[in-house]
């Protein structure tokens, strides 16, 4: 599972470190950036934040998206 983020691009809103706290946080420049990738547990929240992001800087990717049962 991965996730990455467009770091140039982050406007430094916050949500996606309060919607998955356990995989983003903010950097001391800011920006947004990645502590983990996501595990199963936290990927659904993971999601949730790239679904959130205003400026759409979060890529999680084709695999990680596969372990979701929707």
């Amino acid at each position: 599972m991965h996730v990455s983020i467009e770091r140039s691009g982050c406007i430094s809103c916050g949500l996606c470190a309060e919607t998955c706290p356990a995989v983003f946080y903010i950097a001391d420049d800011g920006r947004a950036d990645i502590k983990q990738d996501p595990t199963p547990e936290t990927l659904e929240a993971c999601v949730d934040a790239e679904q959130g992001c205003p400026v759409n800087v979060i890529q999680v990717t084709a695999q990680a998206l596969s372990l979701i049962h929707i």
